[in-house]
């Protein structure tokens, strides 16, 4: 490898003064003499070549440029990392206990207090599919109020909302959902309250709307929205003390019917079980569980819970055609 005449750092060139002195001795020696009465810091001299050529003298292994590079970088973000949020923590991923969504903090939010029924909630909202009918960035979501509820996303959106605190954004991931996910930020939002801290005329009221609403999405051929307005309202209604609202052996008919249309034979079942208990000859709860129980293939009990519709309405002609199946 050639070596290149370079200079060490501080170390000044002899050969021009050697030259200099011959010329004219005098002249040096008194250049001389004020040198060393007046010392002078060191000279520092700075070697200027190309990146090529400086490789090939220091020999440089390949690949080390880009490890400079990354080093250079990881530097320029150490001094903005106190800006950065804070890494993402097992804590903060929270999965929704009903198993439809799992929710992953982006950013944390400050207190403790999270919405409640009422809360109108500030929310600015991304990645929502095509068809959701819920509006894209900001808006303004009344907690267990409005139709913005009724849809698949809609009812997940409410129950992201109510774990949040004011400030957080977060996406929500959905089993089986290949789209991009959903991300939510909680501006703010105003004080709610507990279904428990409602008075049962309130909290009475309120099912009476869900239920309303229910029997027109259902009479739209909403079966699902449906649902959902049924089990709002029976959730509402659970809370009161005994012997609780009437409204509640109505709302589990309407839900079972419901659950049938949606193919949820066992949930039907389950349902109409809850009227039958209250009212034993409910004439829809027995026809709507025998339908049910056919459905998975419990023969011998649909074939006595539609006998049983039958035994008081003979000309029941849906039965009739459930029992010849």
């Amino acid at each position: 490898m050639e070596t290149l005449p370079i200079n060490p750092v501080g170390e000044k060139n002899v050969s021009e003064p050697q030259q200099q002195w011959g010329r004219n001795p005098k002249k040096s020696l008194n250049s001389t003499t004020q040198t060393r009465q007046q010392p002078q810091e060191p000279e520092v001299l700075e070697l200027r070549v190309s990146p090529a050529l400086a490789s090939q003298i220091l020999e440089i292994p390949q690949g080390a440029g880009k490890l400079a590079a990354v080093l250079e970088d990881a530097e320029e973000s150490r001094g903005s990392a106190g800006e950065m949020p804070e890494p993402l923590r097992a804590s903060d991923l929270w999965a929704c206990p009903d198993g439809s969504f799992v929710k992953k903090i982006i950013i944390r939010g400050h207190g403790l207090d999270k919405p409640k029924l009422g809360s109108r909630c500030r929310v600015l909202a991304f990645g929502f599919p095509f068809g959701s009918g819920l509006p894209e960035g900001w808006t303004e979501l009344t907690m267990g109020l409005g139709s913005w509820r009724e849809g698949t996303w809609g009812e997940l959106t409410e129950k992201c909302l109510e774990s949040m605190c004011q400030g957080e954004e977060a996406e929500l991931q959905l089993p089986g959902h290949s789209g991009p996910p959903v991300r939510l930020t909680l501006a703010s939002f105003t004080q709610g309250q507990d279904s428990w801290e409602l008075e049962a005329s309130e909290k009475e009221a309120l099912a009476r709307q869900e239920r309303a609403r229910g029997t027109e999405l259902f009479r739209a051929g909403n079966p699902e929205g449906a649902a959902r307005c049924y089990g709002r309202a029976l959730r509402l209604l659970l809370t009161l003390p005994p012997p609780g609202s009437p409204e509640r052996t109505a709302l589990h008919a309407n839900l079972a019917a419901c659950q049938l249309l949606l193919g949820q034979p066992h949930l039907a079942a389950q349902s109409c079980d809850r009227v039958l208990e209250r009212e034993p000859g409910h004439l829809k709860a027995l026809y709507r569980r025998g339908v049910a129980q056919a459905a998975l293939g419990n023969v011998e009990k649909a074939t006595a819970d539609l006998k049983k519709v039958l035994a008081v309405d003979p000309k029941n002609r849906a039965a009739q055609e459930e029992l010849e199946r």
